[in-house]
């Protein structure tokens, strides 16, 4: 057994993408991320913390802002405000303050919601 697989663990996260190139880009430029394409509709990433892949699929699961929220750390909050807004990335809450920490909400290319924290 590998350290990636932990029985009860979260072991890989997968989105929808109604666009795997311009999602590519748009996580390559805000966060560093690297891809491995696995055919026209799958890719996977590496270099988030956790492996996962977006997948293009217009009969299947469709973006969301309603699901599970995927939380990424910033050593630099608003740093990466910006590179999220300069990769095309849209603000969809603005940076709060909650017990610990402050974060934003963003949407990717394809709508999906997650988030950026960091500690205060």
């Amino acid at each position: 057994m590998t350290d990636a697989n932990v029985h009860h663990t979260i072991n890989y996260i997968e989105m929808p993408s109604s666009d795997i190139e311009a999602t590519k880009a748009f996580y390559s430029a805000a966060f560093g991320w690297t891809f491995q394409d696995w055919g026209p509709d799958y890719v996977s990433f590496a270099g988030a913390g956790v492996e996962g892949g977006f997948e293009h699929d217009p009969d299947g699961r469709q973006p969301s802002t309603d699901g599970a929220l995927v939380i990424l750390y910033s050593k630099d909050l608003a740093a990466s405000e910006s590179a999220v807004t300069s990769a095309g990335g849209t603000i969809s809450r603005s940076a709060f303050s909650f017990p610990g920490g402050r974060r934003f909400h963003f949407l990717d290319p394809s709508g999906n919601e997650l988030a950026v924290w960091s500690e205060d």
